[in-house]
């Protein structure tokens, strides 16, 4: 990956799973990271500790402890960015949107047990259109420009289904539809995206979801590689991918999973 010093990644969901081992490894190849992320008291050290590898690979870290979906929060990220981007030229040459955060309720069963119109919205809102919203913003202010590569990352969970996870699936499914879009609309500009599908990963987002060791053992009894898929090897993959070969490579579904998603 042929990169200018000051150049940046912006990662959405930056404090764990995914989102951390990204930012470690495009820091290791010579990009500065933007973090946002959304964490508490308790869970804060964990974005801390995302920061330390990055700049333990000698590169900046700029964390911000923010709701990525939020309109307004949106902004103050972006102003701030373009503070430290400033007049040097230099642009996000990668943003992976990582926000794993929505509702897991099923869509039919009691009143008060089933998923409601503000939850359902919410979860399409923080994991799929925010994509868009980000991305519109990061084109027009001119931080993402030819070059740069949009990862977003899916599930198998786009196209099957599993007990409460029908809102998380349906936001998956649109994700890789704005993807689609996104993808047609920016090759011009010379900025690829794609749509990451890992395989099942013992993450914080995971465990939040009903059943998730039901998943995790189904992955290691079906995986031809016999392992789960780790958040490195998700990294590894976008950090290949963020590479000026592969500007040709853009409006795909990748799968990072060890060969899991043909054995099931």
């Amino acid at each position: 990956m042929a990169i200018a010093r000051a150049d940046w990644a912006l990662i959405l969901g930056a404090s764990s799973g995914f989102g951390r081992a990204t930012a470690a490894e495009l820091a290791r190849s010579g990009l500065n990271i933007f973090g946002v992320h959304l964490d508490t008291r308790t869970t804060l050290p964990s974005a801390e500790a995302a920061a330390s590898d990055v700049r333990s690979a000698g590169r900046e870290a700029v964390f911000i402890n923010a709701n990525a979906a939020d309109s307004a929060k949106r902004m103050a990220v972006l102003d701030t960015m373009a503070h430290h981007l400033g007049e040097s030229g230099a642009s996000v040459r990668v943003v992976l949107h990582s926000l794993a955060f929505g509702s897991l309720r099923p869509f039919v069963a009691k009143p008060e047990d089933q998923v409601a119109p503000k939850q359902m919205d919410m979860t399409l809102d923080v994991m799929a259109n925010s994509l868009v919203y980000w991305v519109q913003e990061l084109v027009q202010r001119g931080f993402l420009r030819q070059g740069g590569h949009v990862f977003a990352m899916t599930s198998a969970g786009s196209s099957r289904v599993w007990p409460m996870y029908g809102p998380v699936s349906a936001a998956k499914a649109a994700l890789e539809s704005h993807m689609r879009q996104l993808a047609y609309e920016l090759a011009p500009k010379g900025i690829t995206v794609n749509a990451i599908r890992a395989g099942v990963t013992d993450t914080p987002a995971l465990r939040k979801i009903p059943g998730h060791d039901q998943l995790i053992e189904g992955a290691q009894r079906h995986n031809p590689s016999g392992r789960l898929t780790t958040p490195a090897d998700v990294a590894s993959a976008i950090g290949a991918l963020s590479d000026a070969r592969s500007a040709w490579i853009t409006g795909n579904v990748i799968g990072v999973d060890g060969g899991e998603d043909i054995a099931l």
